[in-house]
């Protein structure tokens, strides 16, 4: 097991706090060049939002979203340290609107999907982009450069951006 480490919330009413990532080599998160990118590109679409952070991790994505003005995040991740580390980091910030859930439920605004990259189970991103989705929603998708995610139908790809070893995509319902 490696030490925990932290990351920085970029902007909102978090900006500038830092918080912990699961202890586990399996989690990787997302950097602050890229969660900097997506955030630019959704800053105004997000105020009233209902939010879905899957493959959460250490729940950094649902987290900057509150930040910056969506109504409630739920977090959803397999993993009992990351779910452990997304509570921390919900306490540590005295954040009441966030929900670590064992699976999405309802319709979600703006659904974040960071999936491993050795694992990136697009049929399960599928799955939870079209029972969850909202209408007008947004989906936000990190996936490695090979295999590429399936189409996604009845969605727009707004945006294809290239980091590292990391393609962003945005999408809209």
């Amino acid at each position: 097991m490696k030490n925990s480490k932290k990351i920085r919330i970029i902007s909102g009413e978090f900006g500038g706090r830092l918080i912990d990532t699961p202890k586990s080599e399996l989690t990787q998160p997302m950097g602050d060049r890229e969660r900097m990118a997506i955030f630019n590109r959704l800053r105004d679409e997000i105020p009233g939002t209902r939010v879905l952070d899957m493959f959460a991790g250490s729940g950094a994505l649902g987290i900057e979203a509150l930040s910056l003005g969506a109504v409630s995040a739920d977090f959803v991740d397999k993993s009992s340290e990351a779910k452990r580390t997304i509570k921390q980091n919900l306490s540590l910030l005295k954040i009441e609107n966030g929900n670590v859930v064992g699976e999405p439920s309802g319709k979600y605004d703006l659904i974040f999907m960071d999936p491993p990259y050795d694992n990136p189970q697009y049929e399960l991103c599928l799955k939870i982009a079209n029972e969850f989705l909202s209408d007008s929603g947004y989906l936000v998708l990190s996936h490695p450069t090979s295999p590429e995610p399936p189409v996604f139908d009845g969605l727009e790809l707004l945006s294809d951006r290239k980091y590292a070893a990391a393609h962003i995509k945005i999408y809209q319902k």
